[in-house]
């Protein structure tokens, strides 16, 4: 017993497990902390889809405000089938009872990460969830570099080099997971590259995640994703979700369709069985509104294809800026992400600067001059490649009525708060070459 008036021995705290932020997350809330305080600051961190919700999908969801039940773990049967729906008209025939909706795609990813088991090969780069998740379940990330200009998926030859060693390593990849069309790159991969990674995925018996939540938003509208569904059906499981094309990513709500057959009825089983462990049943309100989203009205088909025009203008306009300052940059065909390669940069770089890694320079980039955008490095990337996820859908308006304004537009990047905003871009690009001793562009004052 400790002496009178002494303090007690410390007892040992318990050992947590040390999970960061995500990356896509921290960032957002690194924009908020320097916006408080007093800084203006440019957007370019999240990949939030800045879009209004339509007012049909409002409506929907407030009609539906009272269903407070559980309902099926799968989701309801008018969700799933609007989904079979949604994906047979892309020219993928699917089974509603082959289809289980979640609150989100991420939990979706997740639980089949534990039901598949084994490690798990995402490409490099890629979303920062996928390596993240598979470390969460105990699996071993896998990152396999893209070919050059084809982000999402990863490249077919150094895939089937990978699977052959970790088999004679005693631990045999069980799934990879794609992107198309892909973040961070918002490039899409070709048919031939995703028909050859089916090939690998069949000799070595790797199950195919697909995620194609960005399908919709091709900046060409006579483009097609080539998924992997239509060349290895019996092993791809393809995800999708509201956040993306219809911005209510707030809403939580995805859905998976699994393979037919045997393999697929018993994934399922597994994937319900987790699920019902986790989150039960996705929000019932939430699934009437998503039914009637799956089932495509016209009002909703216009919205999107009013989305994707405003998205591919302002990432086509960011692109620009970035290489007229002398960026390496891919030109993105989908989604509202840029992703450019500050390489050839990089002595005016380390000279004005001191920068040589990524995260120094997106460090720069948000403390000095209120321009937030992800390293490389968060999305697989060594911490020397200057390459950065660049999202400027926020730019778009400070609130719906500038957003409505951006989404009528026939020229978005020149409605006056989003030029404003690449203008600035551009001004920041330019003083991170100047030299050091040479005036340099102040930091980003209160607004």
């Amino acid at each position: 017993m400790p002496a009178q008036n002494q303090p007690a021995p410390a007892r040992p705290r318990p050992v947590l497990r040390p999970v960061p932020l995500s990356p896509t997350l921290a960032v957002n809330e690194a924009i908020a902390r320097k916006r408080r305080e007093g800084m203006r600051v440019l957007p370019l961190g999240f990949g939030e889809a800045g879009i209004p919700i339509h007012p049909a999908l409002a409506r929907e969801l407030a009609a539906a405000t009272e269903r407070g039940g559980y309902g099926p773990v799968a989701g309801s049967p008018a969700l799933r089938a609007a989904a079979a729906g949604y994906w047979s008209r892309r020219g993928l025939p699917t089974d509603p009872a082959f289809v289980v909706a979640g609150p989100g795609s991420k939990p979706l990813l997740f639980g089949l990460l534990m039901a598949l088991g084994g490690d798990v090969a995402v490409p490099a780069p890629s979303w920062v969830s996928y390596a993240a998740q598979s470390a969460l379940v105990g699996t071993e990330p896998v990152r396999i570099a893209t070919p050059p200009g084809e982000g999402g998926v990863p490249n077919p030859s150094l895939l089937a080099d990978a699977a052959v060693r970790a088999r004679a390593a005693g631990r045999p990849l069980r799934a990879v997971i794609v992107t198309l069309p892909d973040n961070p790159t918002g490039t899409l991969a070709s048919e031939g590259t995703v028909r050859r990674v089916c090939e690998v995925a069949r000799e070595h018996d790797l199950v195919i995640v697909s995620d194609q939540i960005y399908a919709d938003l091709l900046h060409d509208p006579l483009a097609r994703v080539p998924s992997p569904a239509l060349y290895a059906p019996e092993r791809t499981v393809v995800t999708t979700a509201l956040s993306k094309h219809l911005a209510a990513g707030g809403w939580r709500l995805g859905v998976a369709r699994l393979p037919d057959g045997p393999f697929g009825a018993e994934l399922r089983a597994s994937l319900l069985g987790i699920a019902s462990e986790i989150w039960s049943s996705p929000p019932a309100p939430m699934q009437h509104a998503a039914a009637y989203a799956f089932a495509e009205p016209p009002e909703l088909l216009e919205h999107v294809d009013r989305s994707r025009r405003l998205h591919a203008a302002i990432a086509n306009a960011v692109a620009d800026r970035f290489a007229a300052a002398g960026a390496r940059v891919t030109r993105p065909q989908a989604a509202f992400y840029v992703y450019p390669d500050l390489g050839p940069l990089r002595g005016a770089l380390r000279e004005a600067h001191g920068v040589r890694t990524c995260p120094e320079l997106t460090g720069l980039l948000l403390e000095r001059y209120g321009v937030g955008v992800l390293p490389g490095s968060a999305f697989g990337e060594p911490e020397d490649a200057l390459r950065v996820r660049v999202a400027p859908s926020l730019l778009y308006g400070e609130n719906d009525e500038q957003r409505l304004t951006a989404l009528a537009a026939p020229d978005p990047a020149t409605v006056p708060w989003i030029a404003s905003s690449l203008d600035r871009l551009s001004e920041t690009l330019a003083a991170l070459t100047v030299n050091a001793a040479s005036p340099d562009l102040a930091p980003a004052a209160a607004l």
